[in-house]
């Protein structure tokens, strides 16, 4: 048996390479950037109004005071969306303009409609009265002030979010490369799982199914159901994985038939392959008889996941995720950080994987719960948690406000950070 550090090194060092494709930047969000998006243009193309007012040229009012007030002549209307105005100006003009209106040279400062005296009227309005100095560039948004032509938008190896997308589409960004989505195929195993509503008691409904394919959207794969493997079906499951080898299928996953029972056929189909990496039995709970190889000169990759939903759940989480996103270059996923609410004890040599409440107190420190009824069969605590404490090995007692690691059960921490 292994620890759980050495299967992540032996995870790190036995990558396959997924390719990558162009797809419409309205379809990116949850994909992974495969190369630096950077901007086509700058943002915003043009100085334009940051407030609702009139544009003047602050050379205009060097010489204007409180005592020695000037009328600026109206010579029109700005508005967002319109041609911008190329004419020559005469010296005490203004403009009327909109917020997001392009800002016409020479105008070059803008006064708000609240600071604005008009003449003869606010009606008739026919100049406006300027009765001191206006400094230049007064509620101007200035072109490239956001964005600069080649600036990056989205960095590689990040999971594209929706405010990529309204970055990406405001600067008019339409193709992008990405990552394409591993093809995954997912054996359910056992005579005991059944996809029926209405089962005896003998039977268990193949929730595992369920719940990975329900992850895909979050989890960056395509998942694709394979169906259910009966203890004798050995033969069936040999000749999947040779045809999964020369598939477009990237991995295969399987729950359930992977400890040391007579009908635990998984481990013993894989080894009649030629492996490079391989691992079956590591030091977790819940989870011990996790299941690892990767397809020798091949790039193809098997998980065996138990078949308790519990540790399932928390196998993918921990080792088939942590898998993908390094296939696909995202970056490293960071732990939450929060303080044990209560004392807490597991075996020292375990690493231990608990189904916790993440809370928030008043003053903003985030406390982590073990919830009650661990075991890997039990789902109600599955139910009522929102994160995942990850107690390391080497360490039996973990005392109250102890810092722990934790990370989302539903999404990956690294599309958060």
């Amino acid at each position: 048996m292994i620890s759980y550090k050495q299967a992540q090194q032996i995870l790190k060092q036995s990558l396959i390479a997924i390719g990558d494709e162009y797809i419409h930047s309205s379809h990116s969000v949850g994909r992974v950037a495969s190369t630096d998006i950077k901007s086509t243009t700058s943002y915003p193309r043009e100085n334009n109004a940051a407030f609702d007012g009139y544009a003047i040229c602050s050379k205009d009012t060097k010489n204007i005071n409180n005592k020695n007030p000037k009328k600026f002549k109206i010579i029109g209307s700005v508005i967002p969306g319109n041609k911008p105005i190329h004419k020559k100006v005469k010296a005490w003009s203004a403009i009327e303009i909109m917020t997001g209106g392009i800002i016409p040279k020479p105008f070059d400062t803008i006064i708000p409609f609240e600071q604005i005296e008009f003449y003869p009227s606010k009606q008739e309005a026919k100049y406006i009265v300027v009765n001191k100095k206006i400094a230049k560039h007064l509620f101007v948004r200035f072109a490239g002030s956001d964005y600069k032509k080649n600036d990056v938008v989205v960095s590689k190896g990040s999971i594209i979010q929706p405010n990529h997308l309204l970055a990406l589409k405001t600067l008019g960004i339409k193709k992008i490369k990405v990552k394409k989505k591993p093809n995954i195929l997912f054996f359910s195993t056992g005579n005991e799982i059944s996809n029926n509503e209405n089962i005896p008691s003998y039977k268990v409904r193949n929730s595992n199914n369920h719940y990975i394919q329900s992850l895909s959207a979050n989890f960056l794969f395509h998942f694709i159901n394979g169906g259910i493997l009966k203890d004798n079906d050995e033969k069936v499951f040999h000749k999947k994985i040779k045809t999964m080898i020369s598939s477009n299928i990237d991995m295969i996953i399987t729950s359930g038939a992977v400890s040391a029972g007579k009908f635990d056929f998984v481990p013993k189909v894989i080894k009649t392959f030629s492996l490079s990496n391989f691992f079956n039995s590591v030091a977790i709970r819940p989870g011990k008889p996790i299941l690892f190889a990767k397809i020798n000169k091949k790039q193809k990759t098997i998980f065996g996941l138990p078949g308790n939903p519990i540790a399932a759940a928390a196998c993918f989480r921990f080792f088939v995720h942590p898998y993908l996103m390094n296939i696909l270059g995202v970056r490293e996923e960071k732990p939450i950080k929060a303080k044990l609410k209560q004392s807490y004890s597991k075996k020292k040599d375990a690493t231990r994987f608990a189904k916790c409440k993440l809370t928030s107190r008043p003053n903003g420190t985030l406390t982590v719960e073990v919830l009650q009824g661990q075991e890997s069969f039990k789902i109600k605590s599955l139910v009522s948690s929102n994160i995942w404490a990850l107690f390391p090995s080497g360490k039996s007692q973990f005392k109250k406000g102890e810092i722990i690691d934790c990370y989302f059960p539903n999404y990956s921490n690294a599309s958060l950070l």
